[in-house]
């Protein structure tokens, strides 16, 4: 007996929602847990670089990761406070104080939610793979930089007794992380690996750096407040500039890393809708005292890594983070941070593309391509900021494109007979980028008749720097009296020409 309408829809539905957060409840629950542990250092480190309280990193992250569990458009990715939208806020901070801080997220959160419904998230297809590839591997290289002062314990005043003992952690955790799988993948390594050298270092009093170390952790829930600063228009234009920022980068950061998890999952995302709830869920952190955030690809990887692929993953990570520092959080201040170096130290090996350095990769690339690649790590790693890589990597591609596609350009040339006329045939691609070497490829004062046609059949004219390229052509051949005619311009040719143009004489 076939279904109804009416019986289908709820189905299907119940089949969505199964699939998008029951699909492997277990493997959630526990990659939630792994990844809510390894959030806490990050969320306080954050904190320090922003110049605020450790709450507010911590408020944030457990805040939007709740949120976007519920609201974003790529299951499995994990959001919340992040070094790249801290380094934005530390001169409002530092000139302002942390209650504009509150501002700026919420204004940023808008910002994203209204350029989520104007389709921003298409114009991911414009950012090239190899600059993906150099987002990616510059951030596994920043995820590692940032571990190092961890491992040498450079802030630690008595160090030398202290750095082989860190080491030796730090080597027995990458084994049990990379070794476990191999004996049984129910149990997620680097949990069983925060486990195991937590218990070792409390249960033989080793005075290792721990997570209490880096902040102290908050004791009650946050609460719903009106940030207070004045509401006048010279609040806005402070914190304006600051609110566009954030919003490009934390959705720059989000729809990347929603990009990558795309790609290693093979499926597909909505990521308009993952821009609008990045920014719900932005709105709600700054009313809830929380510092602006995003997507972490870091965390990401240990969610993909630890077998976390639906929302319940995400959901887990906020709630996990939530009663971690609220009811274990003397235990958690005890973890030594060696054990979370381990963790990262494995995201920032996993996540790097090594295929990208290999030497048949780099001998069988293009040299444009893999000096984009390069020049997008360089950029992120030297300025700690995504979007300046990424958007000097897209810019790359754009003009090594353009110049490719203006080097098709040809003009040849056929004098008929009769020496009465001369055909010109265009072909290519006609646009900003080709113009000059257009305007050069006639030779004008060589050309002995009185009527010449450029013939455009094969040419495609983009924009109205090739219209107007075309009419300066013909106005050469005008000032040396001779009569010059295009023809063979398509249909979207001749409408351009029409609109910005018509001074010339044009054939059909």
């Amino acid at each position: 007996m076939s279904l109804s309408t009416a019986e289908m829809v709820p189905r299907q539905r119940g089949q969505e929602i199964r699939a998008q957060w029951l699909a492997n409840p277990r493997a959630d629950l526990l990659s939630g847990l792994v990844v809510a542990l390894a959030l806490i250092p990050e969320a306080i480190s954050f904190s320090i670089i922003a110049g605020v309280d450790p709450k507010v990193g911590l408020y944030a992250s457990f805040t939007i990761a709740i949120i976007i569990s519920f609201t974003g458009g790529r299951t499995g990715m994990i959001s919340a406070a992040t070094g790249a939208m801290a380094l934005v806020l530390v001169p409002l901070v530092k000139d302002y104080g942390v209650e504009y801080l509150f501002v700026a997220t919420v204004l940023a959160g808008l910002l994203q939610v209204g350029l989520g419904y104007l389709g921003i998230g298409s114009l991911m297809r414009f950012v090239p793979r190899t600059v993906m590839v150099g987002f990616v591997n510059a951030l596994a290289i920043l995820i590692f930089l940032a571990q190092v002062p961890h491992i040498l314990l450079s802030d630690e005043p008595d160090r030398s007794s202290l750095l082989a003992l860190n080491l030796g952690f730090i080597a027995i955790g990458l084994g049990i992380i990379y070794g476990l799988p191999r004996l049984t993948k129910s149990i997620p390594s680097p949990l069983v690996a925060i486990v195991v050298l937590s218990g070792a270092a409390m249960s033989l009093d080793l005075e290792l750096p721990t997570v209490g170390d880096m902040g102290e952790l908050p004791s009650a829930l946050p609460f719903l407040s009106l940030p207070d600063v004045p509401f006048a228009l010279e609040t806005l234009q402070i914190v304006f500039p600051f609110a566009l920022t954030l919003a490009f980068v934390g959705l720059l950061e989000s729809l990347l890393t929603a990009q990558l998890l795309d790609d290693l999952t093979d499926t597909p995302s909505d990521k308009n809708r993952e821009s609008r709830g990045q920014g719900v869920a932005n709105v709600a952190t700054g009313f809830l005292g929380g510092m602006a955030g995003c997507a972490m690809i870091g965390q990401s990887m240990i969610n993909f890594r630890s077998g976390g692929r639906t929302r319940l993953s995400t959901l887990a990570s906020g709630i996990f983070l939530l009663v971690l520092i609220l009811v274990m959080g003397d235990l958690v201040a005890r973890i030594p941070m060696a054990a979370l170096v381990a963790v990262m130290i494995m995201v920032s090996v996993g996540t790097f593309d090594w295929k990208s350095i290999k030497l048949p990769a780099l001998r069988t690339n293009p040299l444009t391509e893999t000096f984009i690649m390069v020049s997008t790590v360089a950029i992120v790693v030297l300025t700690h900021n995504l979007a300046y890589g990424v958007l000097a990597g897209v810019v790359l591609s754009a003009i090594f494109f353009a110049r490719h596609v203006s080097g098709v350009m040809k003009v040849t040339s056929v004098v008929d007979p009769d020496n009465v006329e001369r055909l010109y045939a265009v072909s290519g691609e006609l646009f900003f980028a080709s113009t000059n070497d257009l305007v050069r490829s006639f030779d004008y004062d060589a050309v002995k008749v009185s009527r010449v046609e450029i013939d455009l059949t094969d040419a495609r004219v983009w924009d109205t720097s090739a219209v107007a390229a075309l009419d300066a052509v013909v106005a050469k051949f005008a000032d040396r009296g001779i009569d010059a005619q295009l023809v063979g311009l398509n249909r979207h040719a001749q409408e351009l020409h029409d609109r910005t143009s018509g001074k010339v004489s044009v054939g059909h």
